[in-house]
């Protein structure tokens, strides 16, 4: 199994974002994907999408701007199947391959 972990670091909006000035809350973020060709094959686009900006978002959430996963699907869990983010989940590696 391979296991990607992304930090994002707490930071303030910039300018142009929805909230100038206003601080958000990072977090540590971790992936699975099978250590198999095509499991590291998703694993660098997973990292280009990470470089520009494409793996997370900024959300409200109970009042606290904080960094969550964006719209690129991860499996966080390597069990639990797709309803948790995990696996076994035969066709999780052609659905984030399409969105990416």
């Amino acid at each position: 199994t391979l296991r990607l972990p992304f930090k994002m670091f707490s930071s303030h909006y910039k300018l142009g974002d929805p909230c100038p000035g206003h601080p958000y809350k990072g977090g540590t973020f971790h992936a699975y994907l099978p250590d198999n060709r095509n499991g590291q094959k998703t694993a660098v686009l997973l990292k280009k999408a990470f470089e520009q900006g494409l793996t997370f978002q900024i959300k409200s959430v109970d009042g606290e701007e904080r960094v969550t996963w964006g719209h690129i699907p991860h499996k966080t869990s390597l069990d639990g199947g797709k309803a948790r983010n995990g696996y076994p989940d035969a066709q999780y590696l052609h659905e984030v391959c399409t969105v990416l």
